[in-house]
């Protein structure tokens, strides 16, 4: 809602997903800019600024929704946390699409549905591309997680007529720790890291600070769809684990070949580790986003915590 008075908009934002890596970085971010932020949590409030859910039964206290001019939907299981049985594929897909649809169908029975959603897609929705580069309006690729990807944006359109829904297709999220570099950063630190597979392999990166404000950006601006939430500078996984072992002063020498990886993470390897995605962030770059750390180089040295 406008105040009286500023130039800016102060929002009431619902955030699902809220304590995670994401989550919390965003909800920092918007709360620091003035906007009132609330939760959504699977256990009992704690707080006014909290309310219950249970996205697996489809069930959601609608009282949050009430006066929210924004949702953002971050909801889901972890892609690397667990081997990918078929019992854990199901899980990730029924995570993203069950809290996904909880939402959506929450909105549908507010007499005044938020006007923005923002629900988080992924970069796996290209799936394997090699080196071509992937704008917004490219096709979805193959892959379990491109399916997934497909069908998660696709319920997320199922908010109700004149809702802004926004689907950004995060990349690899750079951080100090956890998140995508999580297990792979305290090697390089140790300076036994290195490239996965032939290295060749494209990851679009961003930094979580850049995530947290593109995601804000996402919010005022009059974006909707699909968009590519990376940094604008292309790296391969060569270049990526050399410019942070560089920042990190270690070296990064210890390749881990492809076979050995799927060996190791089966069908994971293939469509989290050693598949290409060589994004362009076109509708950032064309509505002004200015990021934090636009280069790998800024990117490294902050990770590397030099910056």
């Amino acid at each position: 809602m406008a105040v009286p008075g500023m130039v800016r908009w102060i929002m009431r934002i619902l955030i699902a997903g809220a304590s995670g890596l994401i989550g919390t970085a965003l909800s920092s971010a918007l709360r620091s800019e003035g906007h009132d932020v609330v939760a959504l949590v699977r256990r009992p409030p704690v707080s006014a600024a909290e309310f219950q859910w249970n996205p697996a039964a489809g069930r959601i206290d609608d009282t949050a929704l009430k006066g929210a001019d924004a949702v953002v939907n971050l909801s889901g299981a972890g892609i690397g946390d667990r081997p990918w049985t078929r019992a854990r594929v199901n899980e990730l897909r029924n995570s993203r699409l069950g809290a996904t649809r909880t939402l959506t169908a929450a909105m549908n029975r507010q007499a005044a549905p938020p006007a923005v959603f923002l629900s988080q897609s992924g970069a796996n929705y290209y799936g394997n591309a090699g080196h071509t580069v992937l704008r917004e309006n490219e096709p979805a690729g193959s892959g379990i997680l491109a399916r997934i990807c497909v069908d998660w944006e696709a319920a997320a359109h199922e908010a109700p007529a004149g809702v802004r829904v926004v689907t950004p297709r995060t990349g690899v999220v750079l951080s100090r720790s956890g998140g995508a570099l999580g297990r792979l950063l305290p090697l390089v630190r140790l300076g036994v890291g290195g490239p996965l597979g032939n290295g060749r392999q494209y990851w679009p990166w961003v930094t979580l600070p850049d995530v947290a404000a593109g995601f804000s950006f996402l919010l005022s601006k009059p974006v909707s769809g699909p968009v590519n939430l990376c940094a604008p500078e292309p790296a391969n996984v060569n270049s990526l684990i050399a410019e942070l072992a560089r920042a990190l002063h270690r070296p990064a020498v210890l390749r881990v070949p492809a076979p050995v990886l799927r060996l190791v993470m089966g069908r994971l390897a293939d469509e989290l580790l050693l598949a290409s995605q060589r994004l362009e962030p076109a509708v950032l770059a064309d509505n002004g986003f200015t990021w934090q750390h636009p280069s790998l180089a800024g990117a490294a040295a902050w990770v590397a915590g030099r910056d």
